[in-house]
């Protein structure tokens, strides 16, 4: 890949208190515009008395899809602020919702910014966030005499085992990191001397933690 992919990997959900007005915010992963606007019909459709329900999302993995809503506030004291925070931490596939219940005390422009933008900070801060790397799937087959090697490289070394199946030889469904390919297939051939055959699948994305 050429950049890091970040992405929320599972929903989250906090609320906060600032100058009587509650402020609730939800974060997902999503990976279109269509599955951003659902979430976001979603929450609307729970809190069908809150005064504001804004917006901001990245909906795509290149950062080109990107939408926000102030739903009412001053313009450019809500959705806005909420994007430029999905934008500073780096985050792609993912929406961000905060649900204002209003307190009665007006907060002002700056306010508000400083209200929907910390509140999106703080809940990204508590979420799950994963990277988004490239992985190969390939299909491992040895005689049933190769089981035990095969089974010991693969909890060896980095790998997702997906499934095992049982016929005239066994097949292992493994999914790599593309990075590791390479090294990965080379060194399983060398452990098992020759006697496994590899075939290369499909490569797709998937959430890893991050390392650091």
């Amino acid at each position: 890949m050429a950049k890091e992919i970040r992405t929320v990997y599972a929903r989250n959900e906090s609320e906060k208190i600032i100058e009587k007005s509650r402020f609730l915010t939800y974060s997902a992963h999503v990976e279109s515009e269509e599955e951003a606007r659902a979430f976001i019909a979603e929450i609307r459709g729970k809190h069908t008395l809150a005064t504001h329900v804004c917006y901001a999302f990245v909906a795509d993995k290149l950062g080109n899809l990107q939408r926000f809503s102030d739903d009412g506030e001053p313009q450019g004291t809500a959705g806005v602020p909420m994007l430029e925070v999905l934008k500073a931490k780096r985050l792609y596939e993912t929406v961000v919702a905060v649900v204002r219940y209003f307190g009665g005390v007006k907060l002002g422009a700056g306010g508000l910014v400083r209200a929907y933008s910390s509140c999106v900070a703080e809940n990204l801060d508590g979420a799950d966030i994963r990277v988004l790397e490239t992985c190969v799937e390939y299909a491992i087959t040895v005689d049933y005499t190769g089981i035990d090697g095969a089974q010991k490289y693969l909890q060896t070394h980095s790998c997702s085992l997906l499934s095992t199946e049982y016929g005239e030889k066994v097949r292992f469904l493994v999914a790599v990191k593309k990075t590791d390919e390479s090294a990965f297939c080379a060194g399983l051939v060398d452990y098992m001397q020759g006697k496994v055959g590899t075939e290369k699948g499909k490569e797709y994305y998937a959430p890893f933690p991050i390392s650091d």
